[in-house]
């Protein structure tokens, strides 16, 4: 196993959701030998950074400069590449070509050359429309992803592959992670932030309505996973020296809507209230009404974590972050 104290740990997308518990995580294994970068724009996402315990902080485009003309910190020797544009409704694929495929294809080479790990955020949304044999194995040509985001994403894994790198980094398909930290991700939140504050509103959550025969109203189902897991198995990988390729980073679990809906409602001690409201036109086309992550590979790395249940992660992220307002960090002392 790796000893992630032996030198400097760099997170980009530090302050975003899964960076920011990440960090928090790291923190409370007793590392504090981290640098952080992202790009905090007019977000309020800084605010994840308060409770962190880190060595510095890097601007994005700063730490870009650094990376070209390789000033960054000495002693690096681990990588967790998590900072990307996430949206999956961005337009602008020039813009999500730059940052999340050139970007990443710099800093694994750096990481390479430097001999430090490099992990690095894949994502499902790579499977494109596929609802079964969501696998690392599939032929990663016959990838057919929904939107610019998934294809940036998707585009890296081809080019590490390609280029004789992939065996020696490590992948992170990450599935429906949820959790505190993310209320600066506008329409990506998760359904449990969004549901949470609409339940305050109106009483109700509104879930999209099926338009398929096989699935009941709110029965389509999502592989969710909470982000303390999801940090709990990249760190994980990072220890592991011969862990390399692609992983899929979910709970191998396929959950309706319903379930969380329920879930959300038992942890605000109210009677469930469900509205299912027509899905727009343009999304019927590509909407996926089953996903579920192949575990497989990832749990032959020995993995023994129990993962959270969701009724669980559920009430976790409502009781003890959404209605006190805290964020990772935060928590009251045991």
């Amino acid at each position: 196993m790796r000893d992630l104290s032996s030198g400097a740990i760099l997170v980009t997308g530090g302050a975003g959701l899964i960076g920011s518990a990440l960090v928090w995580q790291l923190n409370r294994l007793g590392l504090r030998n981290i640098y952080i970068s992202d790009r905090l724009g007019r977000s309020e996402k800084w605010r994840n950074l308060v409770p962190l315990k880190f060595l510095d902080y890097f601007e994005a485009d700063d730490f870009e400069r650094r990376l070209a003309s390789a000033a960054l910190p000495a002693g690096i020797s681990t990588v967790f590449h998590l900072g990307a544009c996430s949206a999956t409704t961005e337009t602008d694929a020039a813009f999500l070509v730059r940052n999340n495929y050139e970007y990443t294809k710099t800093l694994a080479h750096w990481s390479l050359a430097n001999g430090a790990r490099f992990l690095y955020a894949s994502s499902a949304a790579t499977y494109g429309a596929l609802e079964s044999g969501l696998s690392e194995s599939r032929d990663l040509d016959t990838l057919r992803p929904l939107n610019m985001y998934g294809y940036s994403k998707h585009r890296f894994d081809c080019y590490a592959r390609d280029h004789g790198i992939l065996d020696s980094i490590v992948g992170l398909k990450y599935f429906n992670v949820f959790g505190p930290n993310e209320d600066h991700k506008g329409d990506m939140r998760s359904v449990v932030h969004k549901s949470y504050h609409s339940v305050l509103s109106t009483g109700a959550v509104k879930l999209f309505k099926s338009y398929r025969p096989d699935f009941a109203d709110g029965c389509q189902r999502r592989d969710f996973l909470y982000v303390k897991d999801a940090v709990k198995m990249t760190i994980h990988l990072a220890r592991i020296p011969s862990a390399g390729g692609l992983y899929n980073i979910g709970s191998g679990l396929a959950s309706t809507w319903l379930d969380l809906a329920r879930a959300l409602f038992a942890a605000l001690d109210r009677p469930p209230q469900i509205d299912f409201v027509d899905m727009p036109d343009f999304l019927r086309p590509k909407y996926q009404y089953f996903t579920c992550a192949d575990m497989r590979r990832f749990l032959a790395t020995d993995y023994s974590e129990p993962l959270t249940p969701l009724a669980g992660a559920v009430n976790d992220y409502v009781r003890t972050y959404l209605i006190p307002g805290r964020r990772l960090g935060d928590e009251p002392p045991l």
